[in-house]
């Protein structure tokens, strides 16, 4: 376990300096509430772009947090491998390389796009896993492609999608620094379930964007593998914004990626040319999204504790025994 770096002085909380004027009490921070957890480069925090579609909206992502100064560690995709070529691929990971950005791409066919009619229905049926044996082995394949071409994250909306990967990882079958993204599709709610996934082999794992304060410290009480949250959600995951509370995502959930999604938005999965104009508008967007949630912290005195640009291996973490069977 590495310990976070420490802070200078406490964040400033929203509005503190203004409601102690008139007499308002502010809640105190509980040190038992703070995150033991690091990154093993000493930070708390990352950064992530989601749902960047392919190479003509990473160009405009890459452009945009240059005209904006917002430090990228992570670009992800949500469409998935097969929706690119190789080419494009090939693209995508030379832009990132020449960033210091990692790009995280989606594996394989999920539920949620194939011909299961449960999973049209308002319980969701099997929601975006994988449906039986071909879909398992589409998600393979894509993982097997991708690091070819250089893919070093991958992103998974199956437990046994993950553990198959993870095991073949552990076999030499995929690049030994490929790393395992759990999706915000599947991603869990409390810390058994959390744990669960790490052992599984995931690498960071995005949790559901409504989960309390309370709920994080509950998850780093377990594990330290890194979490995924979105600071503003897309309205399909609930159309949340907790800007004003990112630095207490901080404090309780490092180490944390801070993902910029854009809520009122329409989507975009599986993308194409026909969703062009929206697609490139709205990566732009959440570069200013970013841009905002980072001036929050600045201003709230909690900007410090981001991972230096370039890193973005998790660290040591708690696996099953990879030599089991299925």
């Amino acid at each position: 376990m590495t310990a976070p770096p420490t802070p200078a002085a406490p964040p400033r909380r929203p509005g503190a300096a203004a409601l102690a004027r008139i007499g308002h009490p502010v809640p105190a921070a509980e040190a038992a509430d703070t995150s033991p957890h690091a990154f093993p480069d000493g930070g708390t925090w990352r950064t992530e772009i989601p749902s960047v579609e392919g190479p003509e909206a990473l160009a405009e992502v890459l452009k945009e947090s240059g005209r904006l100064d917002v430090p990228v560690h992570r670009i992800s995709q949500g469409s998935g491998v097969w929706m690119l070529t190789d080419a494009e691929i090939s693209e995508m990971v030379a832009a990132c390389a020449e960033r210091g950005v990692e790009l995280c791409l989606f594996t394989g066919p999920r539920g949620s796009w194939d011909i299961g009619a449960a999973t049209r229905t308002d319980s969701g049926g099997a929601g975006p896993r994988a449906r039986g044996h071909d879909a398992l082995a589409g998600c393979v394949e894509d993982a097997v492609r991708a690091t070819g071409l250089g893919v070093r994250c991958l992103l998974v909306a199956d437990e046994g999608v993950l553990w198959t990967l993870h095991r073949l990882r552990a076999a030499g079958g995929l690049p030994a620094d490929t790393t395992f993204k759990v999706s915000a599709l599947i991603g869990p709610a409390n810390p058994a379930s959390y744990a669960v996934y790490e052992r599984l082999g995931a690498d960071s794992l995005n949790v559901p964007s409504d989960l309390t304060l309370a709920h994080l410290t509950e998850i780093r009480r377990v594990s330290r593998a890194p979490m995924d949250l979105y600071v503003e959600a897309p309205d399909d995951l609930g159309g949340h914004v907790r800007m004003y509370e990112t630095a207490e995502l901080i404090r309780r959930g490092a180490p944390l990626y801070l993902k910029f999604g854009l809520s009122r938005s329409a989507g975009i999965y599986p993308y194409g040319a026909h969703l062009r104009e929206h697609t490139l508008a709205t990566a732009r967007e959440r570069v200013r999204r970013g841009r905002l949630v980072l001036d929050l912290l600045a201003r709230h005195g909690a900007d410090g504790g981001m991972s230096p640009l370039g890193s973005r291996l998790p660290g040591e973490l708690r696996r099953f025994p990879a030599t089991e069977g299925n």
